[in-house]
């Protein structure tokens, strides 16, 4: 009897062995987020979690790449935009939401970020063609 209960031990352990090993080297090597494959979504410009350089519908954790730089007056912030996983892999069409201009990997969207307790708001004013960093009106 004591014999079944050791090689029924044994089975249990050996189950559960192979079964982290599974998850540790296989499992967490494919990406397991149900939206990863799928292709993005075409949203409207300035919807909440939209791209504003390629207007795809960006998901839970999915961020746009930018960079803010410090106020100058205290109010709004001088931003650029570079854009999102699908338009920085060439996935999407990068186009300014203000000219209509094919944007390529290097070039940028000018905004204004503004600081809201709580949230944040962004005004684009255009790309790095029609609306040079230099120009903050």
């Amino acid at each position: 009897m004591t014999d079944i209960v050791q090689l029924l031990f044994i089975v249990i352990i050996a189950t559960l062995l192979l079964y982290f090993g599974y998850s540790l080297f296989i499992g967490f090597s494919r990406n397991t987020h149900p939206h990863h494959n799928a292709p993005p979504q075409k949203g409207r410009p300035g919807d909440p979690r939209t791209c504003p350089v390629c207007s795809a519908k960006l998901t839970t954790g999915q961020r746009v790449k930018s960079s803010a730089f410090p106020s100058m007056n205290g109010s709004d912030r001088l931003m650029h935009i570079n854009g999102c996983i699908y338009c920085l892999s060439g996935e999407r069409k990068r186009i300014c939401p203000v000219c209509g201009a094919n944007l390529s990997i290097h070039e940028v969207l000018v905004a204004r970020l503004f600081d809201k307790p709580g949230r944040s708001h962004v005004h684009v004013l255009g790309c790095s063609r029609c609306r040079p960093a230099g120009i903050s009106k």
